[in-house]
C-alpha cells in the first residue's frame, strides 16, 4: 500500500507520489548483485542436467485455451460482509482488510471456509483504541462445506465469532493432532484458536503466549527447526495509532490515506512452538528481526540445501528475503540475492507474494504485487543464490502497469503443467480518480496465463466475473469440489466475499497430494516435491501461506497435460527423509503418508 501522498522528504514532486522514490543505494544494489551473482551458496546443490529437469517445450503442451470462472458465493449459501468502517477520517487500517482460508477443519474431504471481519470504528476514533466487535455483523465467519457442496453458517457452534479488528489468518496443526488449528491476526492482538475435532475451536491464546500487540498482518506456519512442530512467524505492518493525520489536498473530497512513509517499521514476532501448548517468541535470537512494513509471507527453498527460507513482501521499502543458515539462525539477504527492489533499484509497495517455481526448472521464484504504475515484480531463480527482475521479459509488466495487486498465487488453472497467475486487485485509495483519471479505486481481477515462455492476460476470454470491478484484497486457492481445477476466495474491502469456481472446459488430467507428516510436522508443511512425467518435472512446497493475509489448501495440485501417469514422485520431507513414488495414475486426490526411513523409497 501506498496511499499516494508523501512526506516532503520522500519525493521531490507530486508526480513521484505514484511510484516508489529510487533509493539511494540503487547503485550498491547493482554492484552486489554483480559481485553475488559469483558467489556460491553454501550447501547448494550444482545445477541438475537437461536429462534430470526436463523442460517440456511450448510445442509439446496442449492447445491454449482460456480460463472459465464464475462467481457462485451466493448460490453456495456463503453471503459475507467485511466491514471496514470507511471513516472521513481515513484511518489507514480502513483499506488494509481482509483475509479469508480455505481448509478441512473437520477431516471429511471437502474444503471449508474461514472470513476474518473488522469492527466498527468511531468517526472520530480517540488515540490508543483497540476497535471490538460489536455484534453478528462484525464476526469472523466458519462455513462448513456440506456434502452437496454448498456451505453452512457453523461460527457460533465452532466458536470462531472471533475479537477485534482483524486482518489475516494462517492455518496450520500446530499440536499434530489432525486438526487444522486457527491463527487470526488483528490490530492490538491477535487469537489463537485450537481445533478440539468435535466441530468446535478453543481460544488458547493466552496459555500460548501469542497475543502479540500492534498492527499484525501476515502469518504463517513453518517449522523453522526441523524438530516436526510448526512454529509462527507474524508479520506486522507498521507503527501505527488512531492519530487525525491529513494527507492530501485540503479542501472537500480530497482527503487520502496516508502513505507508509509516515509511519515507522516494525519488527515481527517469531514464536517457536515448545510442544507442550506454549510458544516463545525468538526473533532476535534466530535473526528474523529486522524492523519491515510487512504485508505478506511466503516460504519456500530457493538455494536448495535442504532448509526452508523465508520471504516477506514489505510496503515501500526494501523486501527482505531471510536465508536458513542451516544453524537455528536466518540471514536477511534480500539486497545481495537480488529480491529487495526492482529492476532499476527502486522500492514498491509490497503487499502480496507467492514463492514458487513457475517456470518448471526446479528453482523457487517470486512474484510480489504493488501498486498502479509500479507493475509486479517478478524474480526468476538463476539457481546460484540470486535472481533476475522477470517482470518485462515474462510480460508480466505490460500486464500489470495499471493495476493494484494483492493476493497473488500461481496456480495451473487448465492443469496444461504450466503454473499461470491469478491476482485480486483493487487500489488502495478510494479517490485515486481525481489526482489520476486513468486509474480507478475498483479494479477486476488479473488472470495471467503462463505459456512456457510468458504471460499473456486472458482475463477478458475468461468469464464474466473478470469484468467486474472490486476492491479485492485476500485470496486463497484449492480445489473446493475436488474435481482437479483449482478455485478460488477472494475477498473485498468492506465489500462481499467471492468464490471463484473453475469451470474451464479441459481434457488435461491432473494430480493432487495430500501428504501427512509423521517425523515431520503433520501438514508436511516446507516438503519439497518434483513431479516427472513424460513431458518434463515440475516441483512444488507444501505451504498454507503466500498471497496477502491468507491461507490457502495445504494439498499440492499439478496439472499433468495430456499425460496419465506421473512416472516419478519424489518428496523431500521437512525430516530430510526422501520418498519415491513410481506410476501414479493421473486424476485422483493421493493421500501420501510419510514413511520410516528404511521404506521411503516405493
Amino acid at each position: 500500500m501506498h496511499g499516494n501522498t508523501l512526506p516532503a522528504s520522500a519525493c521531490a514532486t507530486a508526480g513521484d507520489r505514484q511510484e516508489s522514490c529510487i533509493t539511494r543505494r540503487a547503485a550498491l544494489f547493482s554492484l552486489l548483485s554483480l559481485l553475488t551473482a559469483a558467489l556460491p551458496v553454501r550447501g547448494q546443490k550444482p545445477a541438475s542436467g537437461e536429462s534430470v529437469r526436463r523442460r517440456a517445450s511450448v510445442s509439446e503442451q496442449p492447445k491454449a485455451i482460456p480460463g472459465k470462472f464464475r462467481d457462485v458465493a451466493s448460490s453456495l449459501g456463503v453471503n459475507f460482509r467485511y466491514v471496514s468502517s470507511h471513516t472521513s477520517k481515513k484511518y489507514l487500517i480502513e483499506t488494509m482488510g481482509a483475509g479469508v482460508a480455505l481448509f478441512d477443519y473437520d477431516n471429511d474431504g471437502r474444503l471449508d471456509l474461514f472470513l476474518v471481519n473488522g469492527t466498527p470504528l468511531a468517526d472520530p476514533t480517540p488515540k490508543g483504541t483497540i476497535p471490538q466487535k460489536a455484534g453478528p455483523q462484525d464476526w469472523n465467519r466458519l462455513y462448513h462445506q456440506k456434502s452437496d457442496g454448498t456451505f453452512e453458517d457453523v461460527t457460533e457452534k465452532a466458536g470462531l465469532q472471533g475479537a477485534g479488528y482483524g486482518m489475516g489468518v494462517a492455518v496450520g496443526d500446530y499440536d499434530n493432532d489432525g486438526y487444522e488449528d486457527l491463527f487470526v491476526t488483528a490490530y492490538g492482538g491477535n487469537k489463537l484458536y485450537h481445533n478440539n475435532g468435535d466441530g468446535t475451536f478453543t481460544d488458547v491464546t493466552e496459555q500460548a503466549g501469542v497475543i502479540g500487540g500492534g498492527w499484525s498482518t501476515s502469518a504463517a506456519w513453518v517449522d523453522l527447526d526441523n524438530d516436526g512442530r510448526l512454529d509462527l512467524i507474524v508479520l506486522r505492518y507498521v507503527q501505527w495509532d488512531f492519530d487525525d493525520i491529513w494527507c492530501g489536498e485540503r479542501k472537500e473530497g480530497y482527503r487520502s490515506y496516508c502513505h507508509p512513509d509516515y509511519f515507522k517499521p516494525i519488527t515481527p514476532f517469531v514464536y517457536h512452538n515448545d510442544g507442550n501448548g506454549h510458544f516463545t517468541e525468538i526473533s532476535k535470537k534466530i535473526g528474523i528481526s529486522k524492523p519491515g512494513k510487512g504485508l505478506g509471507i511466503a516460504l519456500a527453498d530457493y538455494d536448495r540445501d535442504g532448509r526452508i527460507d523465508i520471504f516477506v513482501a514489505n510496503d515501500s521499502m526494501f523486501e527482505f528475503l531471510y536465508r536458513n543458515k542451516g544453524d537455528g539462525t536466518f540471514e536477511e539477504v534480500g539486497l545481495a540475492s537480488g529480491v529487495a527492489v526492482d529492476g532499476d533499484g527502486n522500492t514498491y509497495a509490497g503487499m502480496g507474494v507467492d514463492f514458487v517455481d513457475y517456470n518448471n526448472d526446479g528453482l523457487p521464484d517470486l512474484v510480489v504485487t504493488d501498486l498502479s504504475n509500479q507493475i509486479y515484480a517478478l524474480y526468476q531463480n538463476n539457481g546460484d543464490g540470486s535472481f533476475t527482475y522477470a517482470s518485462f521479459s515474462s510480460g508480466l509488466a505490460t500486464i500489470s502497469k495499471q493495476y493494484s495487486g494483492w493476493g497473488a498465487r500461481f496456480m495451473d488453472y487448465d492443469n496444461d503443467g504450466w503454473k499461470d497467475l491469478l491476482v485480486a486487485q483493487g487500489h488502495d485509495i478510494d479517490t485515486i480518480q481525481i489526482q489520476y483519471p486513468n486509474l480507478r479505486y475498483r479494479e477486476p481481477m488479473l488472470l495471467a496465463r503462463n505459456t512456457g515462455s510468458g504471460f499473456v492476460d486472458v482475463s477478458a476470454e475468461s468469464g464474466s466475473v473478470f469484468r467486474e470491478r472490486w476492491v479485492g484484497r485476500g485470496m486463497a486457492i484449492g480445489d473446493i469440489d475436488n474435481d482437479g481445477r483449482l478455485d478460488a476466495v477472494v475477498t473485498t474491502n468492506d465489500g462481499l466475499v467471492h468464490i471463484l469456481h473453475n469451470e474451464t472446459p479441459t481434457q488435461n488430467h491432473w494430480l493432487i497430494l495430500k501428504l501427512v507428516g509423521h517425523a515431520s510436522n503433520r501438514d508436511a508443511i516446507g516438503a519439497a516435491i518434483e513431479l516427472v512425467t513424460s513431458q518434463g518435472s515440475q516441483f512444488a512446497t507444501v505451504t498454507t501461506a503466500s498471497s496477502y493475509l491468507s491461507s490457502g489448501d495445504k494439498r499440492v495440485h499439478f496439472g499433468l497435460g495430456a499425460e496419465r501417469i506421473a512416472e516419478a514422485i519424489e518428496i523431500r520431507w521437512p525430516s530430510g527423509i526422501v520418498q519415491t513414488l513410481k506410476g501414479v495414475r493421473a486424476d485422483q486426490i493421493l493421500l501420501v503418508e510419510e514413511p520410516a526411513r528404511d521404506t521411503a523409497r516405493k
